[in-house]
């Protein structure tokens, strides 16, 4: 009988856009723990009886003290595989639009946050997932008008 590798979801990710004078920026943040110095968006796990685009709220608001003008699901996925608990984590990515004067406060998880242009993003993530998901972002939330059926309402 084959081992199978199990499916770990229990978290949220998500990346914050605003807009400015020369187009969209994204928001990252420096991580200070877990995968200490790494760039990356809003992530974090979902509580006892939140749904997910309700967990990603809460760790929008904890991680940059910023509340959303619109929330989509993005319509992917975030995964990788974990070495240590020889599982593969896989999270829903969400994009949040924030207002164009958003002041970003960051928490203790955080040593830095960046407003960044796309192409300054890809070459500030790590991970391919990263920049797979960036790009995803870009080409249908920037570049085309959303679906409107991956609209989120949060009111």
């Amino acid at each position: 009988m084959a081992q199978e590798i199990p499916i770990r979801c229990y978290g949220v990710s998500a990346f914050l856009l605003k807009k400015e004078n020369d187009g969209y920026r994204v928001l990252l943040l420096k991580r200070k723990k877990a995968v200490q110095g790494i760039w990356a968006g809003v992530s974090g796990k979902i509580e006892s009886g939140e749904k997910a685009w309700q967990a990603v709220l809460r760790e929008i608001k904890e991680e940059t003290g910023l509340t959303p003008e619109k929330l989509y699901s993005a319509d992917t996925c975030e995964q990788f595989y974990e070495v240590d608990k020889d599982s593969i984590w896989i999270a829903p990515v969400f994009v949040a639009y924030v207002s164009d004067n958003a002041a970003v406060t960051i928490n203790e998880e955080h040593s830095e946050s960046r407003w960044f242009t796309f192409e300054e993003a890809l070459l500030k993530v790590p991970f391919t997932g990263q920049r797979r998901i960036l790009r995803h972002i870009q080409e249908e939330f920037i570049q085309h008008q959303p679906v409107d059926w991956l609209l989120i309402d949060i009111d």
